[in-house]
């Protein structure tokens, strides 16, 4: 699938400001799928039911991203703090995103800490941890009892 379609992911532009702004100066690109390499890998270390735990390639982040916005909308992201090992061409960012679940219209809040390796100025790893928790009060999972 293309990238082309940015239009697909505008329910993450949020997720995606921040992410370069936390970038900034240490990655090239316009938008955050010029940030991944080609072959980037992404874990999500800690993740929620049916999400998957590794995804290979920047297309297959892409494709993950996609229907992002059929589930959740973000309005904002702040929150952020970078921490930079140079050493290691590692970058810690910790950072929050709050938006609206499509389905419940519950508030949706999170805190997440990434951890990306930069190799040629471009993502080559990422290892994500988010509040699961959150994510399930914003989608009403699991359904309360009646």
């Amino acid at each position: 699938m293309s990238i082309e379609n940015l239009e697909d992911f505008a329910a993450l532009d949020p997720f995606f400001r921040i992410i370069q702004e936390g970038l900034a100066g240490l990655v090239d690109g316009t938008h955050f799928f010029d940030l991944l390499a080609e072959d980037v890998v992404v874990e999500y270390v800690v993740s929620v039911p049916g999400y998957p735990r590794r995804v290979e390639g920047r297309h297959a982040v892409a494709d993950l991203y996609r229907g992002y916005g059929d589930a959740m909308v973000l309005a904002g992201a702040d929150e952020l703090a970078v921490h930079h090992d140079t050493g290691k061409s590692v970058v810690v960012l910790e950072y929050a995103v709050h938006g609206q679940s499509v389905h419940t219209q519950r508030a949706y809040d999170n805190h997440f800490v990434s951890v990306i390796t930069i190799k040629d100025r471009q993502v080559t790893h990422w290892r994500d941890y988010l509040d699961p928790i959150a994510n399930f009060q914003a989608l009403g999972w699991p359904a309360e009892p009646r």
